[in-house]
This record gives structure tokens, sequence and C-alpha cells, in this order.
């Protein structure tokens, strides 16, 4: 079974694997509704009966680029709908019925660090980079999910310098599984997945409330208090000033 939008597209294959493939070139940065229609679609296949994991992956040059800042430059009222659709894409990968695995390359910003810091499982080709960029977008957001993937320091660093972080180090501190050469990428996720797909579809299910019950914290809500400084950083010149220097290419002026 294929579902397919402008932004993304879903298989459903024999072995219960669910596959959900964002291609939106040309850096898979999701406007809007992109957000909204995933999120709906990452909860949907939690709910069937049929599905027993889920993978998400993406086509072309990087996994996510986050949100789509041209967008947000043309209409910054639309912020209200993407930070939605940002919570709800994050927290149907996280509070999904079933295992999420993330299979990333190349970049892997903003949003695309909410599905990885959510999902329980990511697996990363040699080339990806991990990266929020946040302060200089005007935004807040994702550093709760990067703090899932990465400790307190190493997070704050990140977030406050807008450096990017190599798969290979990532797998060393523990952010991730494991990193695998890019033409290798889906077939590992997906063996990965077929691995546990071939368990009991009830006690995996089980599994994965008691595990997600039993981590420090909510993670939905702490994300919820980060957007909350979005909106207030919107408020500030200096916001403005950052997304039209990124659309515009030229270094912003503070």
């Amino acid at each position: 079974m294929t579902s397919t939008t402008q932004q993304f597209s879903s298989l459903l294959h024999d072995n219960g694997v669910a596959e959900v493939v964002i291609n939106r070139p040309p850096v898979n940065a999701l406007n809007a509704a992109g957000w909204y229609g995933l999120a709906a679609e990452i909860e949907a296949l939690g709910q069937r009966a049929e599905v027993r994991v889920i993978v998400i992956r993406a086509e072309g040059r990087g996994f996510c680029a986050g949100v789509d800042i041209k967008e947000l430059a043309a209409n910054d009222k639309l912020i209200v709908d993407v930070n939605a659709g940002n919570y709800a894409t994050f927290k149907a990968v996280h509070l999904n019925k079933v295992p999420v695995i993330a299979a990333v390359h190349g970049f892997v910003l903003g949003g695309g660090i909410g599905i990885c810091g959510a999902a329980d499982i990511v697996i990363a080709a040699e080339d990806a980079s991990f990266g929020l960029p946040e302060v200089d977008r005007g935004a807040m957001g994702g550093a709760a999910h990067l703090q899932r993937m990465f400790g307190v320091q190493k997070t704050r660093y990140l977030f406050f310098t807008g450096d990017m972080i190599g798969a290979p180090e990532a797998l060393r501190l523990g952010a991730i599984e494991r990193v695998v050469p890019k033409e290798q990428l889906r077939d590992t996720a997906m063996a990965v997945a077929a691995k546990i797909a071939a368990k009991s579809p009830a006690m995996i299910r089980i599994a994965k409330e008691a595990l997600t019950g039993i981590e420090d914290g909510d993670l939905e809500a702490k994300y919820r208090w980060e957007q909350g400084f979005t909106l207030q950083a919107y408020m500030s010149p200096d916001s403005s000033e950052t997304r039209h220097a990124f659309v515009e290419k030229r270094d912003a002026k503070f």
C-alpha cells in the first residue's frame, strides 16, 4: 500500500515494516502543511495492527533541513502552524505504538534532529552530520531532542555555536546506534526493522510503551516549553534579520 504527498511517501511491506520517505527537493525542508501531513501519516501507521516497525528515511542531498525558512520569511505568522506541525510530528514518532527507526544521511538539521531525537533507533550514513542552527535562524526548539541524543554539555555547545557534529563522533558519544556506508543505509535500516518485526508484535508494542514510560522527564513538555521561546524570539528584530539574511544569502547584521 502506498500513500503519497508532494513532500513524502509511505509504503507498507509484507513483513510489517512501514517505510516513510521524505522527498522535498532541494533540501527536504518541509512547510507547515508538510509537517502536519507527516505527523498524521506516522501516527496513523502506528495505529494499524499490521504495522510492526516504522523506518523514516529520505531521498536527495540530506535527511532533513527542518522547516521551510523561505515560507516563514514570506509570512512570519505561519510560525504558529509550523510549531504545531513540528510538535505533532515529533510526538507521533516518540509516542508511536511501534518502534521507529530513523535512517539518516547528509545534513540532519532542525526538524531532522527532532525526528532523530524522538526515534527509538538512529542509523546514520558515514556522511551524516547533525546540528541545530536555530539561533542563526531566529528561532528556538529542538534542544530537548538533541539532548535525548547527546549530553547536556555537548547539546549546549552545539546549540550556542550552531556547529555540526559528524556521524563518527555522534557514534562515539553514543548518540546513534551505528554508522554505515551511504549505499548500505537503507538495507541496514530495513534489516534492523525486519529483525524487530519478526518478533511478537504484542510484546514489542508493550516494550515500546514500557521503555517510553521509564524515560526521565516529559520530552513533549520540554519541547513545548522551548517553543514558547520561539514566539518570544520572533518578537525581536534580530529574528527577522536572521531569516531574511538566510534567504538573501548574506551575513546577518546585528
